[in-house]
């Protein structure tokens, strides 16, 4: 299951995802497990992303089964 709010925002944004990590001040490791649904990450990160894509980071957080 991937977040695949969470990719399409940062794609909107025109953002790599090491562009997001260097912007959170995580590894990109870490934010790609984030993106793909493998952690859920610090608070913290998500009131950054919400911020940052400005999408409400319930939205972000959603997991989409099966990646469509």
């Amino acid at each position: 299951m991937a977040r695949e709010v969470l990719k399409g925002a940062r794609s909107a944004a025109g953002m790599t995802q090491q562009q997001v990590a260097d912007h959170l001040g995580v590894s990109l490791r870490h934010y790609c497990r984030i993106e793909s649904g493998g952690t859920v990450g610090a608070i913290a990160l998500w009131d950054e992303l919400e911020d940052l894509f400005g999408v409400n980071q319930r939205e972000l957080r959603r997991l989409d089964p099966g990646g469509d």
